[in-house]
């Protein structure tokens, strides 16, 4: 969850208060917590890299929350372990 936060706070850039994103944000759509479409993209593109795991377009159309990213990707983890 940590990893997913600093990747999260990372593409914020200096115009957002990366330090509300916390914890408590999992379950908050990224609309409300002001991330578009591009930072989304920009946040998975990172976590791919990071990872070395593949995240299909269809996928990440369907991830709305930061819970829902942490989530897939835990399980992605798990299948590959």
């Amino acid at each position: 969850m940590e990893k997913l936060l600093e990747i999260m706070r990372a593409t914020q850039g200096e115009s957002a208060d990366a330090s509300s994103l916390t914890e408590d944000v999992l379950d908050k759509p990224f609309t409300d917590l002001n991330v578009d479409s591009l930072a989304v993209l920009e946040v998975v593109t990172q976590i791919q890299d990071e990872f070395k795991l593949r995240i299909p377009d269809s996928a990440m159309e369907e991830m709305e929350t930061p819970r829902q990213v942490l989530d897939y990707v835990n399980g992605r983890l798990e299948e590959a372990a």
